[in-house]
């Protein structure tokens, strides 16, 4: 999340039309990006025109640079400081095949300076470029307004949205997600498609839970990677009353899961958290858990793997730490209020006030004893984004949801890690989820990015999108 993002810069231009405004424009457009930390990857005006894309020999050099840099570029910015030549720019990206997202960007014009010294119709060449990247099967986004100056608060704006999609996209295409044990008999509700991830890029890696609890076994307490991990989970959270023998456990299970998603790279993880490791092992996963998902290593619960790819795009979209919630109560007679809530494995970012504790649901039916290590508390009030990822078997795709709304600070007294959620027209969005059979889990994170997953997930991953009160 800390690597710099790396836009490929084509600076359109067109004959007819005023050089001077594409020279001024393309240099205007990379100071903007280069203040607000963007590498960028630009012809320069040794190699062309201003640096700008008019003609067909423009294209190639153009994509031939692209493709030069290919693997550091996060996206492209198309500037239109004039009307642009549109063959050229969808020529240029159909030869660099980069396949990242694209935005699209006009200068808008001065009421001022409409004679033909300074008019740009950059407003008309846009429409014209994006009808040639429609016609060439190549995906965009837009600013927010049709044309938007380089230094404005606006555009500043769009940018930081389209990085977002960018991050999302880049980290969805090759993610691999990690699936620690069986499902739980009880949970259909979690069942999903392998191959329909893998259709999307997204892969599966599987280990059996008993292999870890073997490779648990067989760990010595006094080695100095257990002893480090020992020495994590105590300073994560308030441990007072955990027994020293609980938390010795949670440090091996720490050592074990994290070696095996470095030397298998994965991203994220979804564990099989009940009941068979409070039977035999005698703690829950919860902390262990939270701390990867605190670290935007995101790990579900209950083997929740398309749970865990929402999460993971969370994370990618606003660079905080997400939680897998229940839908899980009414908040009294308020139709746009409900209780979200689990046992819980949230990281600690998203509490106001979090303590390691046993997991009362499962200590009724395997002793209070076995089930140390659930993070308990109140979630902060503020902002927040929901997502759900699932797939779609029945019409073999990806479908998903997302939304924002605000965890509120309502009076609620009772257990887990718990917090009140207002969200406009909750009732049509639960009708929704009915309807269409999503899953009771739901990824939240205390950053607003709603609009950044619809356009990545929906465009650039063609996945079933709704965006409610988008």
């Amino acid at each position: 999340m800390a690597k710099k993002m790396t836009l490929a810069v084509i600076a359109g231009n067109r004959g007819f039309f005023p050089d001077h405004l594409v020279a001024e424009g393309r240099k205007e457009v990379l100071a903007v990006l280069a203040a607000q930390g963007y590498k960028t990857v630009c012809l320069t005006p040794k190699d062309t025109p201003f640096g700008s894309v008019e003609t067909r020999p423009d294209a190639h050099k153009c994509a031939d640079l692209f493709k030069a840099h290919a693997d550091e570029i996060d996206g492209v910015l198309v500037t239109l400081p004039n009307f642009g030549d549109e063959r050229a720019i969808a020529d240029t990206l159909r030869m660099a095949g980069l396949n990242v997202p694209v935005l699209v960007q006009a200068f808008p014009d001065d009421a001022k300076k409409m004679g033909l010294a300074d008019r740009r119709d950059s407003f008309c060449g846009k429409i014209s470029a994006c009808n040639n990247l429609t016609q060439y099967g190549i995906k965009y986004s837009l600013t927010g307004l049709h044309t938007v100056a380089p230094g404005s608060a606006a555009f500043k704006a769009d940018l930081d949205w389209f990085a977002a999609v960018c991050r999302v996209v880049r980290g969805l295409k090759g993610a691999r997600i990690g699936a620690i044990g069986a499902r739980p008999a009880a949970f259909n509700t979690v069942r999903y498609s392998e191959k329909i991830l893998e259709a999307s890029g997204v892969s599966v890696e599987v280990i059996d839970l008993g292999e870890v609890m073997g490779l648990m076994a067989a760990l010595d307490e006094k080695a100095a990677g257990v002893k480090r991990r020992l020495a994590k989970v105590k300073e994560y959270t308030c441990v007072d009353g955990v027994p020293e023998e609980s938390l010795m456990k949670m440090a091996k299970l720490a050592t074990i899961i994290d070696e095996w998603m470095e030397k298998n790279e994965l991203v994220a993880s979804a564990v099989q958290c009940w009941t068979a490791i409070e039977e035999y092992v005698g703690i829950v996963p919860c902390t262990v858990m939270s701390m990867m998902s605190e670290k935007l290593m995101p790990s579900a619960c209950e083997v929740d793997v398309t749970g865990a790819v929402g999460m993971y795009a969370l994370t990618l979209a606003g660079g905080m730490p997400a939680a897998l919630l229940d839908w899980n109560n009414n908040y009294g007679e308020d139709p746009d209020k409900c209780v979200l809530f689990h046992c819980s494995n949230a990281p600690k970012s998203c509490f106001a006030n979090m303590s390691m504790s046993i997991q009362d649901i499962i200590g009724a039916s395997v002793g209070n004893e076995k089930t140390y290590g659930a993070c308990t508390g109140r979630f902060t009030a503020g902002p927040m984004t929901y997502a759900r990822i699932s797939t779609d078997d029945e019409n073999g795709m990806v479908a998903a949801y997302v939304g924002e709304g605000e965890m509120t600070d309502d009076k609620l007294d009772t257990f887990g890690g718990v917090g009140v959620a207002m969200i406009p027209n909750l009732q049509g969005l639960l009708r929704y989820i009915c309807v269409r059979g999503f899953e009771h889990h739901v990824a939240v994170s205390k950053v607003q990015v709603a609009k950044a997953l619809t356009e990545a997930m929906g465009n650039y991953m063609e996945w079933d999108v709704y965006h409610h009160g988008g």
